[in-house]
């Protein structure tokens, strides 16, 4: 049946961004990688999520034609993403919360996340590859956050432990997002799937300019960084342009 074969293509997807998040997490308890190749995998991710977003759903979003319900979409995806910032740092303000202000934060923003991969699967049109391709940029997007998860809660005296539990059980928010988008998304038609997409751009957008570059160009920008994020681009782009439907 069509329909559980999609919804089990949305739990693949979400287990995937799981398993990322939770295996960059356990890698961190063990072995803090070094700023150099974090900033490395964030450039990767970046430019993963740039494309996910410039070459799969923007002009899913632009086919649709439906102008004012995008407009609506994006606005409202601005407001949620600064409003989770400005929560972000109010709590870090605060001193003494250590890295639960930071995770309470983080479960936000990967359920969004998980949100956009059920979206994305439900409402994928052509080959039906927009969906795989959003969920590679979000795994990668999600393996630095397990790095840097697990190293703040190092950092904040948490055991090796219980900081790969913590993580672990973190990781399976995307997952529970993707089936709450999955599901979103098929009681959705018209204008509302317009806006649901719309939302994606802009979370898609302001998840690789706002916090991955970001955090990636607070270290000695090299060559070899943007060397990374533009080839990251070029791969997704290619692969569209391949398995597109003529």
């Amino acid at each position: 049946m069509a329909f559980s074969n999609t919804l089990y293509q949305a739990l693949g997807y979400g287990f995937l961004c799981t398993a990322s998040l939770a295996i960059g997490g356990a890698v961190a308890a063990f072995r803090s990688p070094s700023d150099t190749l974090r900033g490395y995998i964030q450039h990767v991710a970046a430019g993963l999520v740039f494309a996910a977003a410039g070459v799969e759903v923007l002009p899913d979003v632009m086919h649709r034609e439906k102008p004012l319900a995008a407009a609506i979409g994006f606005a409202l995806g601005i407001v949620l993403l600064l409003a989770i910032r400005a929560m972000s740092e109010r709590l870090e303000k605060k001193g003494n919360s250590g890295p639960w202000a930071f995770l309470s934060v983080v479960v936000v923003d990967i359920f969004v996340d998980g949100l956009l991969i059920g979206v994305s699967t439900a409402t994928q049109r052509g080959a039906g590859h927009q969906a795989l391709l959003v969920t590679i940029a979000l795994a990668v997007e999600l393996l630095t956050l397990g790095l840097s998860l697990a190293v703040e809660l190092g950092q904040g005296g948490t055991s090796r432990a219980r900081s790969i539990l913590t993580t672990s059980l973190v990781a399976v928010t995307p997952l529970f997002g993707a089936v709450a988008g999955y599901f979103l998304s098929g009681v959705l038609t018209g204008a509302w799937i317009e806006g649901v997409l719309a939302f994606a751009v802009a979370a898609l957008l302001y998840l690789a300019a706002e916090e991955l570059l970001t955090e990636a160009h607070e270290l000695p920008e090299t060559n070899v960084g943007t060397a990374l994020f533009l080839s990251a681009f070029l791969v997704i782009m290619l692969i569209d342009m391949v398995t597109s439907p003529t």
